[in-house]
């Protein structure tokens, strides 16, 4: 999946980071990157969020760190029908190159090299520092520093799993943004249905094997892979969410059989639908 290459230095001009909340009727598909760090705290929204190959769901308190040029976005489940808000914080590298020279700062490293790949970080574990980000919109400038210091050195003592995959191998420009995008948005609304080989090459105007080779190249999975990816992510929500039978829950996730999701969910999770229920406290 090509991202867009969003360009922050005008927003920034002189200063090292920027500091802003998002308010939108919902979060948008906007599948790009950017030479700055970011940081996101979601104060409310849900739906599914992509970081690299990483594809899961979010909710109310997801909190991520990106590294620079490392495709994301949040996408909300239902359009305009919901409040969303989100608390954004991008840094350079310069400005992180810099407090990196401060031997105070020496614990932060590790943190910054893994945010290459996304590091998601529990809420609830880290109120403080959702305390710090919620301080920090109204804050003036020194004090903005300071308190974005103190966020960066709670999250470098926490241990968060990176999202992207070591394969992960992005490619980036913005010549197929627009094409990119299409399939991304058709993917999204017909997961539950039919998603056609045939149709998403149609959208950008390639033929389907030169679909499939461009797709594999840009996000290092093919395009069956990455759509049984979103349907899993789906079949994992209504899983925890809901009492529905397993294979209610393959059929409107997208699966046209019960085999076949079984199997899926087996190799992307190393659990079974009914073991990753009772993993949740919910009883089969």
């Amino acid at each position: 999946m090509k991202p867009r290459l969003e360009q922050l230095k005008h927003k920034t001009g002189e200063r090292s980071f920027l500091c802003y909340e998002v308010r939108v009727p919902s979060f948008e598909l906007m599948w790009h990157y950017h030479p700055e760090y970011e940081l996101t705290y979601i104060i409310h929204g849900n739906g599914k969020r992509l970081v690299g190959d990483s594809y899961e769901n979010f909710q109310s308190g997801d909190l991520v760190l990106s590294g620079p040029s490392l495709p994301h976005t949040w996408v909300s489940d239902q359009k305009g029908k919901q409040s969303c808000r989100a608390i954004v914080i991008q840094f350079t590298t310069d400005f992180a190159a810099q407090l990196l020279s401060f031997t105070e700062m020496r614990d932060i490293r590790p943190l910054l090299e893994k945010a290459a790949r996304g590091i998601p970080f529990d809420h609830k574990k880290n109120k403080e520092c959702v305390l710090l980000l919620q301080q920090i919109i109204s804050a003036g400038e020194v004090s903005q520093l300071s308190l974005l210091m103190q966020v960066l050195h709670l999250l470098s003592q926490k241990n968060g799993v990176m999202l992207a995959s070591l394969q992960y191998r992005p490619m980036k420009g913005n010549e197929n943004e627009r094409r990119i995008n299409k399939v991304l948005t058709y993917v999204q609304k017909e997961f539950k249905h039919e998603v056609s080989l045939k149709k998403a090459a149609s959208i950008v105007h390639l033929s389907e094997s030169a679909f499939c080779k461009f797709f594999k190249r840009a996000s290092g999975k093919t395009f069956s892979d990455y759509t049984n990816e979103i349907r899993i992510a789906y079949a994992c929500q209504l899983l925890t969410s809901s009492d529905q039978p397993i294979n209610a829950i393959a059929f409107e996730s997208g699966f046209e059989s019960l085999t076949y999701f079984n199997r899926v969910f087996l190799k992307k999770k190393q659990l079974t639908p009914l073991a990753f229920r009772r993993q949740s406290g919910i009883s089969a």
